[in-house]
């Protein structure tokens, strides 16, 4: 009889009754992000886990060489073809959705301020519905050295120069080549922020955008009092915009704008974003970021163990501090170089320090290499045995990328060499093909080959490419280094991207910077899981707005890393180390010659030439 009470639990534990099976409400949260070539939707649970995922490439469009334009009607469209998939694809209940973060290149995004139409970024008819003059975009090559030629103390916030990449270089160039009945109309936008318009409705800005890209300087620092800088406006020539105080490009802060920190409540998801998304109005937006940011945002907060962590002394949960150490790699197209501190480090090359942008009251500095992703696809799709690499692939059912590495253990093996890195020791490849980011600060860097031979053979295109890695790996120390002698901590760095994947790079790049490097759980969604991060911590506000603070929300959300440690090998560290000098060397050396053939045949005008 003591069996009894059992029998029935068990029996009422199996029952199928739907009335006796208990309703656990889950919360979800839709991060949402923009990459260079498409958008990506990932749906996350309030422990972090993805519980769906869906990407759509987006339109490019190229009309000229050097000019990148994109549409936010196409990006919309496509970011409401992911949020579908992900939602039906993965059974997740529209109604689940508590918050949604968004992240995007930071991209200039045009509307016209008196429709909320998109306005046409494409000359000289404008007549498209292109609005968005992407990142990549070189169009505004005089407007960024006028900019420059300025000196204006807000460039020591850019890292002394600002990059053609930026948006403000690409306002001019609008300004210089646009009707001005039509550029009186044009109101300015990150792309971040222009979706936060688009799903809100509402006008709020987010301070990683207008900071980090538009020459805004915190009010408070060094003497800001509105932070749109009036003064510079007028010098380069867009005066016009300073008019009712900066309404074009989002306002005065508490005047007439709103600017918040990375997932602050920006507003709730209104009736016709909500039916084009298929989700419910009403649910909570978080002010958005650039896509590396949320980058930094999905990786820094991996668990891992290092013996500085305060988890490691007795520390209940890891503190913010921990942040400070680690430098967030967001690899894809191009890289960025992410990295936190309590106070301002002004770095020479590195973009900021930009206050405000991710956590209130802390500084980030960020630092980038203009191609990485996109120089390894160069290097190897231009060798002479690049089709006979990609039809070997093909028969192995694989990427050309996994066989070059394949292939690069497989020339380890047969020559009898120590490691990798020996096979390519007497190849020196400097790759800055688009420029430098940082720490040069050169958009005309060029690349550079030391060891070219005639070999068209698959082993020479291994060799190439290994060593393009290698020059990824050593720019990347070349960065750290920079950014630790400028005052920065740097010990550990935390990679995400799809380069991830490639372990050759990986171990390369920390046995050439001598640190470890830890790779998210999420490899090809790090970035999205940031995006998510946003949105529940716009779903936290409480009825006066005030929301949980960011860096516990990572704590909570982010999963364990993998960490992969330097070389242990002291040959192999001295053979990076003599490369490294190499480096330095084909690096300033470019600057060096240009300059001695430059003075030596001064300007030559277009009738002698």
């Amino acid at each position: 009889m003591a069996s009894l009470p059992y029998r029935r639990q068990s029996s009422r534990q199996a029952s199928t009754d739907p009335r006796e099976e208990l309703q656990v409400q889950v919360d979800h949260y839709i991060g949402i992000d923009v990459g260079t070539g498409s958008a990506r939707a990932c749906i996350v649970d309030a422990k972090g886990d993805i519980v769906g995922l869906a990407s759509e490439n987006i339109g490019l469009w190229q009309p000229e060489h050097g000019y990148y334009e994109q549409s936010t009607s196409d990006i919309w469209r496509c970011i409401c073809t992911v949020v579908q998939r992900a939602i039906s694809q993965h059974n997740v209940n529209p109604g689940s959705v508590r918050g949604i973060g968004f992240d995007a290149t930071c991209s200039l995004s045009v509307f016209n301020h008196e429709t909320d139409e998109p306005v046409s970024v494409t000359g000289p008819n404008f007549d498209s519905d292109r609005n968005v003059i992407l990142w990549l975009d070189h169009r505004p090559v005089d407007e960024a050295a006028k900019i420059n030629a300025t000196n204006h103390n807000l460039l020591r916030y850019v890292g002394g120069t600002m990059s053609i990449e930026m948006e403000v270089p690409k306002v001019l160039w609008l300004k210089n080549n646009m009707p001005k009945e039509l550029f009186d109309k044009c109101r300015f936008y990150d792309l971040a922020d222009a979706l936060t318009h688009i799903a809100t409705g509402g006008d709020k800005r987010s301070f990683c955008s207008v900071v980090c890209k538009q020459g805004y300087v915190p009010v408070g620092v060094d003497g800001s009092v509105k932070g749109w800088q009036e003064d510079f406006l007028n010098e380069i020539g867009l005066g016009d915009l300073t008019e009712d105080n900066f309404k074009r490009m989002g306002g005065v802060d508490g005047v007439n704008g709103d600017y918040l920190s990375a997932g602050e409540l920006a507003g709730h998801l209104c009736e016709k974003a909500a039916a084009e998304l298929g989700l419910p109005a009403g649910i909570a937006i978080g002010s958005g970021v650039i896509d590396a940011y949320a980058g930094w945002i999905g990786t820094v907060g991996a668990k891992v163990h290092f013996d500085t962590d305060r988890q490691n002394q007795g520390a209940s949960k890891p503190d913010v501090s921990e942040a400070f150490s680690r430098l967030a790699a967001v690899a894809g197209t191009s890289t960025c170089h992410l990295a936190m501190s309590p106070d301002p480090v002004f770095v020479p090359g590195v973009w900021g320090p930009y206050r405000d942008t991710i956590l209130p009251g802390y500084w980030m500095a960020e630092g980038g290499q203009s191609a990485t992703g996109e120089l390894l696809k160069y290097v190897i799709e231009t060798h002479p045995a690049f089709n006979q690499a990609t039809s070997i692939a093909e028969s192995y059912h694989t990427n050309v990328y996994e066989y070059l590495n394949e292939h690069l253990k497989e020339m380890v093996q047969d020559q009898k060499a120590p490691c990798i890195s020996y096979l390519g020791r007497h190849f020196f490849f400097y790759g800055d093909l688009w420029g430098n980011r940082s720490p040069i600060a050169d958009p005309n860097m060029t690349g550079s080959v030391f060891g070219l031979t005639s070999d068209k053979t698959v082993d020479g295109l291994a060799i190439y490419y290994y060593t393009t890695m290698e020059f990824i790996a050593l720019q990347t120390k070349q960065i750290v280094d920079t950014m630790n002698e400028a005052g920065h901590k740097i010990t550990s760095i935390f990679m995400s991207g799809s380069q991830c994947q490639n372990d050759i790079l990986v171990n390369l790049i920390a046995s050439a910077c001598d640190m470890p490097v830890v790779i998210p759980r999420y490899i090809h969604a790090a970035v999205c899981h940031g995006a998510a991060m946003l949105g529940a911590k716009a779903a936290s506000a409480d009825t006066q707005g005030v929301t949980e603070n960011l860096w516990d929300i990572m704590d909570r959300m982010s999963k364990p890393g993998k960490k992969v440690v330097p070389t242990v090998d002291k040959k192999e560290k001295a053979l990076l180390q003599a490369k490294y000098q190499v480096f330095l060397e084909q690096c300033f050396k470019q600057q060096k010659y240009r300059q001695l053939v430059d003075d030596a045949v001064g300007e030559w005008s277009s009738t002698e030439i």
